[in-house]
């Protein structure tokens, strides 16, 4: 008995963003590691790319996520 069942079909309104060919696609039509989702518009996946780089942005930009203590590090 399997763990976790496969969904083969998508739910009406589901939306992804598939890494991998670079598309929106409503439901899963490619495997989760290749894609964002899921998006509750159309429009907010095919939005992702520039969602995830503003996230990461932010991430990258945010003093409280700056690690510490590096030999290369001149404050540690």
């Amino acid at each position: 008995m399997a763990l976790f069942k496969r969904r083969t079909e998508g739910r009406p309104g589901e939306w992804f963003y598939c890494l991998r060919h670079q598309k929106v696609e409503e439901g899963p039509e490619c495997r989760a590691a290749d894609r964002f989702g899921p998006y509750a518009t159309r429009e907010e996946a095919a939005h992702a790319m520039e969602t995830a780089r503003e996230r990461n942005l932010e991430w990258e930009t945010d003093p409280r996520w700056h690690d510490r203590g590096t030999k290369d590090d001149p404050e540690s």
